[in-house]
């Protein structure tokens, strides 16, 4: 069948003098950067949502991307978005896409018809994947748009809710493992609160650990080897998410038993509602062993709320992508492009555009990333701060082999410690220099 994307060019990668618009100009998917292709480090991905459902509607106006699919048979433009969306993928030419339940294929009046539904479409889904090569990052289950969820899902006051949502999470669980999905994730959604005054804290926080744990027991009774991953972001749509942050997170695995059986998808623009950097986001997950996979996009600095924007701004990038390479890659996980057209970018073409700018921008992040750790100039500074704790007295300490006590006594018979410069501004000049 033809499709909207049809007459669209094939990118491919051309160098960093590339003028054409639709050329690649720092992906190059085989480069070896620090030993691995750019395509492992990477593995990259399409956002099924945004690429295919989103419309461009916002709250003050009507949508204002049309498509084919956005009318006539639900079930129908179903198969007629899925065979479109491959197209694109194909002429994007990158490995992999992510997708949610309700994003492929319409709701049914029950749950057995959902599930049906689903069922129906991802047999097109799977053949494109079959024809084109193209793998599955990961699934997940939409939780949080139907009326029944406006309370959250595992969290919901009313245990028939947690009923409906744990089905749809084993269905779409199942679905992932069928296609060969590399991981599975657990957006909040709306699993958080509005106020107080209606919430038990401590009832919908065992609800929600109740809930993952049978999550991670279905993992194991299917034997689906991917990873279960959650997605942090502080608010939006409540006004308070449980999954805040990856340090809320941590403590919420941690209080669960689950770690070791979850890691975290985390977002750029989530770890900057949250108060946060990117690359703090990404730090913490990988200290803390739990680093699985990234939503790439961004923000705008002057909107408080999720954007949902390519990413754009290699240097600023570049200190995450140092965060990932330091942590060893991701794993199973990847980046896939959680990041929307603007309102006013209504063409097919603009949906190319900006996957073009949000891969190359990435890639040229993992490029300076590698040039400052050849330079060594910033690890360097880092294992001299922290030198006085490798060896002799500070092995000691935190060896256990120190009490309170000794450590008073070695505190009143040396002397007073110096200060000494955290040379800050001589380390952003290092980073900056690579851009």
């Amino acid at each position: 069948m033809s499709t909207i994307f049809d007459r669209l060019p094939h990118i491919r990668y051309a160098g960093p003098e590339a003028t054409d618009p639709f050329a690649l100009r720092y992906y190059d998917a085989k480069r070896v950067v620090l030993g691995r292709s750019m395509e492992d480090w990477l593995r990259p991905a399409v956002a099924y949502w945004h690429s295919f459902v989103g419309n461009g509607l916002d709250p003050f106006g009507a949508p204002t991307h049309q498509r084919p699919w956005f009318s006539g048979d639900p079930v129908q433009a179903a198969h007629q978005k899925a065979e479109a969306a491959f197209v694109f993928l194909e002429k994007l030419g990158l490995p992999f896409f992510c997708f949610h339940d309700r994003d492929v294929a319409p709701e049914g009046g029950t749950l057995r018809e959902s599930n049906a539904l689903l069922d129906r479409v991802l047999e097109t889904v799977q053949a494109q994947m079959q024809r084109t090569g193209i793998r599955l990052l990961w699934g997940t289950a939409n939780l949080f748009s139907h009326p029944r969820y406006m309370a959250g899902a595992a969290t919901n006051p009313d245990p028939e809710v947690f009923a409906y949502a744990a089905g749809q999470v084993k269905h779409v669980l199942e679905a992932t493992h069928r296609l060969g999905g590399a991981n599975y994730v657990l957006w909040g959604g709306r699993e958080g609160y509005d106020t107080l005054l209606n919430t038990d804290l401590r009832q919908e926080d065992a609800q929600l650990g109740r809930f993952l744990n049978l999550v991670v027991e279905h993992k194991h009774r299917i034997g689906f080897p991917g990873t279960i991953l959650i997605e942090p972001k502080p608010m939006e749509p409540t006004k308070h998410q449980y999954d805040r942050d990856v340090a809320t997170v941590y403590g919420f695995l941690s209080r669960h038993g689950l770690l070791g059986e979850v890691k975290l998808n985390i977002e750029a623009n989530h770890a900057t509602l949250a108060g946060h950097s990117f690359e703090h986001e990404i730090a913490t997950a990988a200290a803390l062993g739990i680093l699985g996979s990234l939503d790439m996009n961004r923000g705008d600095p002057q909107n408080g709320w999720d954007t949902d924007q390519f990413p754009n701004n290699a240097q600023d990038l570049s200190l995450a992508m140092l965060e990932v390479v330091r942590a060893g890659g991701l794993g199973q996980g990847g980046v896939n492009f959680d990041a929307k057209i603007r309102r006013q970018s209504i063409d097919p073409e603009d949906l190319l555009h900006a996957h073009v700018g949000g891969i190359d921008t990435t890639a040229r992040a993992l490029l300076i990333a590698e040039r400052i750790l050849r330079d060594g100039g910033l690890e360097r500074a880092r294992e001299e701060r922290y030198a006085g704790w490798k060896s002799g007295f500070g092995q000691q300490v935190m060896q256990g082999q120190v009490s309170l006590e000794a450590l008073a006594e070695h505190a009143a018979t040396h002397p007073p410690p110096q200060p000494r410069s955290g040379r800050q501004e001589a380390l952003e000049n290092i980073a900056a220099r690579f851009a």
